[in-house]
Formats: C-alpha cells, sequence, structure tokens
C-alpha cells in the first residue's frame, strides 16, 4: 500500500511529494526544496523512514516545481523522468530565478523521458501517467488506480485550475485535459494537487466554478 507524504516548500508554497509502500522504496515527485533547511527535511524523512528513492518524477518544469532536483538526483544517484516538452520550460527556470531574485537554484538537466500511457513502478506499486497540457506544454499526472489517487501538479485545484498566463500556457488546453483525463474517473479519487490541500474529483466536478 502506497503511504503518501507531503512537504509544503519555498515561498510558492509549493507541495512536494514522496510516495513509498512496505518495500520502503521510493518516488519523489516534484522537489521544491529550495533553502538548504527544506532539501535537509526532506533528506531526514528518507532517512528516518529507511526508504529507498528509486526515481525523482516531475509532472511539469516551472521553477518552484524543480527547485530541489538537482539535490535529489545527486543526493539519491536517480534520475530524472519527465515529458520531453517540458525541455523548453527547464532550459529558462534559471534565467527565471535570476529575473525574480530567486537564490539557490542548482541548474538540473532531464534524463529520461515518460508519456500517456507509461507506468512508473516502485517496490508493489505502480503509478499510471496522464498527459495534461495546458498549465504547461508537457505536464503530466501520476494516477494510482489501487488507491484512487492523482499526483495532479497545477492542473486542478480545490476550487480552481491551474494558472495560464506563464509562457507556453493554453487554457484551452488545460480544461481539456481537466475535462478528459481528470474528470472520467470516479468521483473518490482523491487529488493531490502542487500548491494548497487536496480534493476530491467529485467535489470539483460539482463545485468548480471552472468547471461547471
Amino acid at each position: 500500500m502506497i503511504q503518501i507524504q507531503s512537504f509544503v516548500f519555498s515561498p510558492f508554497q509549493e507541495n512536494t511529494y514522496v510516495l513509498f509502500d512496505e518495500t520502503h522504496e521510493a518516488v519523489i515527485i516534484d522537489p521544491g526544496c529550495l533553502m538548504q533547511a527544506e532539501k535537509e527535511t526532506l533528506a531526514q524523512f528518507v532517512t528516518q523512514n529507511r526508504l529507498i528513492v528509486k526515481a525523482l518524477l516531475q509532472t511539469h518544469a516551472h521553477l518552484d516545481h524543480v527547485f530541489g532536483s538537482a539535490f535529489v538526483k545527486r543526493k539519491y544517484g536517480v534520475k530524472m523522468w519527465m515529458h520531453k516538452n517540458e525541455l523548453p520550460i527547464l532550459a529558462s527556470v534559471e534565467n527565471r530565478c535570476q529575473l525574480w531574485g530567486i537564490r539557490g537554484y542548482e541548474p538540473v538537466e532531464a534524463d529520461e523521458f515518460i508519456d500517456e500511457g507509461d507506468i512508473i513502478s516502485f517496490g508493489n506499486s505502480q503509478l499510471e501517467i496522464l498527459f495534461v497540457p495546458g498549465h504547461a506544454p508537457g505536464h503530466l499526472a501520476f494516477v494510482n488506480h489501487a488507491q484512487r489517487f492523482v499526483i495532479g501538479g497545477d492542473v486542478l485545484f480545490k476550487g480552481s485550475v491551474g494558472r495560464t498566463d506563464f509562457p507556453l500556457c493554453d487554457h484551452e488546453a488545460l480544461i481539456n485535459s481537466i475535462q478528459t483525463k481528470f474528470m472520467t474517473l470516479e468521483d473518490d479519487y482523491r487529488v493531490y494537487a502542487g500548491h494548497m490541500d487536496s480534493t476530491t474529483i467529485g467535489y470539483e466536478r460539482r463545485t468548480n466554478p471552472f468547471l461547471t
């Protein structure tokens, strides 16, 4: 059974997730740890729970989701997996940090590319990949059907949806991704978003003003 541990990191209040099961194998998704103390918090959790980190997964490559990616790659000797469409986003992170006066970002490169329908395996567990562009051109979500949850990044939030006022965003594509991918899931699927609290598909189907 997968356990989900979340951390809120950086001034952007980004949700970083560590998923692990009874084998102690784990994946880290969207490490947003920018400050050294945040990196130590993440590493301490991994150590205390005797986790074996198998992969670094990115829903997308906006700066707040990759602040700690180089650290995770180096610390645990793992590859970084993302969609190939995120390459221009990842390449722009260092310049955006400079423009915004953000210090401490260590540039990182992707190692492997994944897409819709691929499966990520760790321990006794699996995550199915959905391609859900809009907030970012190569945005992915990670679904576990056995436990009925989605690690959704910045696609669907409680009462809201991802921003589309950044370069390479597309609001129509975002809404289409939500309607054709997320909303085909049953109401009890829980969505763990890239910011703020988790929600459920059913709650958003009934109440989200961007979807009703």
